[in-house]
């Protein structure tokens, strides 16, 4: 995947999320963030398992296809953590790890259900939604450590700054979280069967770009928030 459609793919996603921000500032409730948040979540849990080229402009990677979507992730939380702050934050985390249960549930009942004897594309959807138990482990686990940490920087940088900067507190909380999030998943869910230290450089790699990419969508964000 190109550079620029790296930038295409992610303005698009993070245009949901101003979006959502606007609908959080009309209605004053969270419901639209945490929504796509979910959805955002629930779609990196499909195209966790497959591995992506990257052309970053100045390096070749490799990493997960859910790396993209699961970025903006930490758009939302800042988002929700600058409106509605910390508490509401984790409870949108919490919801979504819920989610995720039952999404994971419900892929099992569907993938281990008697298919009709006509049907002949059990091994395709077994592939979608067959996630192996130590991949959804792994992103599940991941996922809520690397969010909450999200969430608590921003809201410490936050404090820290008294409101002012909101490009800092929104890089170096998005930003070490990603790359804790990147380290943990590939460790718990590929060692042993892929070569773990290609995919952590490729997936911070990609998340990082992503998280300089949603910058301007924060500061947007806040903008429409305000209005």
């Amino acid at each position: 995947m190109s550079f620029m459609l790296v930038v295409l793919w992610v303005a698009a996603v993070s245009a949901c999320a101003v979006f959502s921000a606007w609908y959080a500032r009309r209605f004053e409730r969270p419901d639209a963030l945490f929504a796509l948040y979910v959805t955002l979540v629930i779609a990196s849990n499909l195209l966790a398992s497959k591995i992506i080229g990257f052309d970053l402009g100045f390096m070749q990677v490799f990493a997960p296809g859910a790396s993209l979507l699961f970025s903006v992730t930490f758009l939302l939380t800042d988002i929700v953590n600058e409106k509605f702050g910390r508490e509401e934050t984790q409870r949108m985390i919490w919801i979504a790890v819920f989610a995720q249960l039952a999404f994971l549930l419900f892929s099992y009942i569907g993938v281990s259900a008697t298919a009709a004897p006509f049907f002949t594309g059990q091994a395709a959807f077994d592939a979608v939604f067959g996630n192996v138990p130590r991949v959804a482990a792994a992103g599940l686990f991941t996922f809520l450590v690397s969010e909450s940490l999200d969430a608590y920087l921003f809201a410490w940088f936050r404090r820290f700054t008294g409101g002012r900067h909101l490009w800092l507190r929104n890089a170096f909380s998005s930003l070490p979280s990603m790359a804790v999030d990147s380290v943990l998943f590939v460790l718990l869910a590929f060692y042993g069967v892929l070569p773990v230290v290609p995919l952590i450089i490729g997936l911070i790699a990609v998340k990082w770009a992503v998280g300089v990419i949603d910058i301007p969508f924060m500061y947007l964000a806040r903008a429409v928030l305000r209005k």
